[in-house]
């Protein structure tokens, strides 16, 4: 199995796959009430054992989307950068200690391309990601807002989703070059 992580410190979305892509887990871990960065961390920490227990000697790889490092007009401030970065590796060495699995990271768009999603110009890759599996996969399935837009963990919910599935055609692509 394959556990895909999409880190954030306001929600952290978690996918386990089985080694076909099928979902196993898909979640989202809502760190919005903690108000602090060591609060945050023993909330993922708690998610993250209870992951352990559930899947425990079944899950063989753990990928983590890689945190932007990039600036772009509009973008994150370089104090929320650098903390989405600090989380970042708080929860690799979370899941390294638990699963004693080295995590690997992908970008998002790496991911997507792995996956085969193709974001158009001038869309928005999270709006692109959630039509994608709600088109491809009768799996995945989201709640909804009364006004009938996904509720916010769900877009972290699909990307975790996504960096699984595309953990799963990184293994596959180094399966084949080894080959």
């Amino acid at each position: 199995m394959i556990l895909g992580i999409d880190v954030s410190t306001s929600i952290t979305g978690f996918a386990v796959t089985d080694m076909e892509g099928k979902i196993v887990l898909s979640e989202a871990c809502d760190l919005r009430r903690d108000k602090d960065f060591f609060s945050k961390s023993l909330t993922i920490r708690a998610r993250i054992l209870d992951i352990l227990e559930a899947y425990s000697g079944k899950i063989e790889h753990i990928y983590i989307e890689q945190p932007f490092t990039f600036f772009n007009s509009g973008g994150s401030s370089a104090k929320t950068m650098a903390t989405l970065q600090r989380f970042n590796g708080v929860v690799s060495w979370m899941v390294y200690e638990c699963f004693e699995i080295q995590p690997e990271y992908l970008g998002a768009t790496q991911a997507r391309k792995l996956v085969g999603i193709k974001v158009p110009r001038g869309t928005k890759a999270k709006k692109v990601v959630m039509e994608h599996l709600l088109a491809t996969d009768p799996d995945f399935t989201i709640q909804r807002t009364h006004k009938g837009n996904p509720k916010p963990q769900e877009f972290d919910r699909a990307d975790a989703l996504i960096i699984a599935r595309a953990g799963l055609k990184d293994i596959e692509n180094k399966a084949l070059a080894a080959s």
